[in-house]
């Protein structure tokens, strides 16, 4: 890809930032807009004064992961101003690509635009499973008042971050059980050294551990799995919306209960930041 190609990254938080560092210090021209309030290190780059300005003859534009939390409004917390995604679609030049995360309403007025989801990307899920996994252990620590080490953890669900959390956790002496729905994923748990245990019958063992980890963005532990758990015991939820958690229910239980969501921007923002990175040049190096 050749250096002279021009990227602006509007908006996002300190993984946007990192992005836009690297990209510059890449040799490629880098526009910004969206970061007035950031405070922190200097930024490399200049930021524009408007989105015009910004975006206009940009070949890449990239934009933030989530892209938004409304589906309206840019994911920009550090913007003096709301960015309108519609804005973003108007304004952009003919033929530009527009990379983000997690992209709402995708514009079918600007069909002249090729608009790409870098969260879909594969490579980028399984790396961010890693800076996941050490967040949801760090949570761990933080709110439950015995080492993991010697603890009784049980991790629902086997995909990507279940796969690296089990890992995780076994290396620092838990007893790891996770539990799956597929009986090929029930295999590979047992293979991999951890116990293996049906997500449909979580209720009837739950009682015996102390942390309960869920990766699945569906409804798994309700009323019957927060009754039956022990006392003490914590739940972390680290599954995307609507979570897999009754957090309503937990709360009248008095059960405790952490949804962490979007880790790798909290955890781990230049590592998150330098895999969004590399993710999007691979996908434009695709595109030749």
């Amino acid at each position: 890809m050749s250096n002279n190609s021009a990227f602006s990254v509007i908006g996002g938080d300190l993984r946007q930032i990192r992005v836009a560092n690297g990209l510059f210090k890449d040799g490629f021209p880098v526009r910004i807009f969206g970061f007035e309030k950031y405070e922190g290190i200097k930024l490399n780059i200049a930021g524009e004064k408007t989105l015009e300005k910004a975006i206009t003859g940009a070949k890449y534009i990239i934009l933030p992961l989530p892209c938004s939390t409304d589906s309206i409004n840019l994911n920009a917390p550090f913007a003096e101003k709301e960015i309108k995604l519609e804005k973003i679609y108007k304004k952009a030049s003919p033929g530009t690509v527009i990379l983000g995360g997690k992209i709402p309403n995708i514009p079918s007025f600007r069909r002249d635009l090729k608009i790409i989801d870098y969260f879909e990307r594969e490579e980028l899920q399984i790396l961010n499973a890693i800076p996941t996994a050490e967040g949801a252990i760090q949570t761990a620590m933080e709110e439950y008042p015995k080492t993991i080490h010697d603890s009784d953890c049980l991790i629902v669900g086997y995909g990507r971050i279940g796969k690296v959390l089990a890992s995780r956790l076994a290396g620092l002496g838990a007893h790891v059980s996770v539990s799956a729905r597929k009986y090929s994923d029930l295999s590979w748990i047992s293979t991999n050294g951890f116990t293996p245990c049906r997500t449909e019958g979580i209720a009837e063992i739950i009682s015996g551990f102390d942390i309960i980890f869920n990766t699945v963005p569906a409804p798994v532990i309700g009323e019957k799995e927060l009754t039956a758990a022990k006392q003490g015991a914590l739940f972390i939820d680290l599954a995307s919306k609507p979570g897999g958690i009754d957090f309503e229910t937990a709360r009248t239980l008095g059960v405790s209960t952490v949804w962490s969501l979007s880790l790798p921007g909290k955890v781990a923002p230049i590592t998150a930041g330098d895999i969004i990175k590399q993710t999007i040049l691979n996908i434009i190096s695709q595109e030749k």
